[in-house]
């Protein structure tokens, strides 16, 4: 468990999304550690490492130490790790991976260009704006529409499905939403401030059905002003995804930042009972 004080240092020296503690054991269900200057979450047999150390000084090396260390220290099944970078020391042991880059976007002056101007300028004719501390049946019907559509992973599916409970329960997280006219809910964005340099962009949706142009456009705009209200120097808009993502995203001015490496370890090797009850769910 961490102290207050552990607490502070993680939020005050976060640099990745995963640093914000709230969300991360929101979503997992997870009880966090500090270990050798790493963000570490634990759930019965089962850990999160967040493989970016806290001092901002990476090395497979120090990666390889801590995985060592908490192996040892908590005896998991399994890891689900981040990093910069995987060690090929962990490969054998890795059953999916990804890699990706975050995009951040600086708070200060950004640059908005004609295109962007026009979007806004007919979203604000449109649309309304809030900011709201809790999320109602319109958001669950727009990530079923978005699912639907989208068709994401399931770790995109848990994540989403998990944000009515942790922007009601997260004292520094909020729903930037963006309704008609006629009270539909056209986009949201799922925001949250607690790391002290930076908002977190974690997820959003926008709707096909009741589309409005430049509903995204005019969310992020006022995530960027609310980003400067709490004072923060960038905001982080999450992973590149695809090449539509990463075109909203750099046509806003988010930039690469750092790499993104995930992996799920699996350290123990199933019993014999647990490989034939597999094969039997797929015969």
């Amino acid at each position: 468990m961490l102290t207050a004080g552990e607490q502070a240092y993680i939020l005050e020296n976060a640099y990745v999304p995963e640093h914000c503690l709230s969300l991360i054991t929101c979503v997992s269900g997870s009880e966090p550690f500090l270990v050798d200057d790493f963000f570490v979450c634990l759930k019965n047999s089962w850990v999160i490492l967040i493989g970016y150390p806290l001092d901002d000084r990476f090395t497979t090396k120090r990666l390889e130490t801590v995985v060592a260390k908490i192996r040892k220290k908590f005896r998991p099944d399994f890891i689900s790790l981040v990093a910069p970078e995987l060690p090929p020391s962990l490969a054998s042991t890795c059953q999916e991976s990804e890699t990706d880059v975050y995009y951040t976007l600086q708070t200060q002056k950004p640059v908005i260009r004609s295109a962007l101007k026009r979007n806004l300028k007919m979203a604000r004719q449109n649309l309304r704006v809030e900011s709201s501390p809790h999320m109602q049946e319109a958001h669950r019907e727009l990530m079923q529409e978005f699912i639907e559509r989208a068709r994401p992973t399931e770790r995109v599916k848990r994540l989403l499905f998990k944000m009515p409970e942790f922007v009601a329960g997260a004292d520094k997280a909020f729903v930037l939403n963006a309704w008609d006219s006629e009270d539909n809910l056209c986009a949201f964005y799922v925001v949250d401030v607690e790391a002290l340099p930076f908002s977190n962009y974690i997820i959003g949706c926008h709707s096909k059905k009741n589309y409005i142009l430049g509903a995204s456009d005019l969310l992020l705009f006022e995530l960027i002003n609310v980003s400067l209200e709490y004072d923060k120097h960038y905001i982080h808009l999450g992973l590149g995804v695809n090449a539509g993502v990463r075109r909203f995203k750099e046509k806003w001015g988010g930039v690469p930042t750092r790499r993104y490496a995930m992996c799920e370890l699996v350290l123990k090797k199933p019993s014999i009972f647990e490989a034939i009850s597999s094969l039997r769910k797929f015969s």
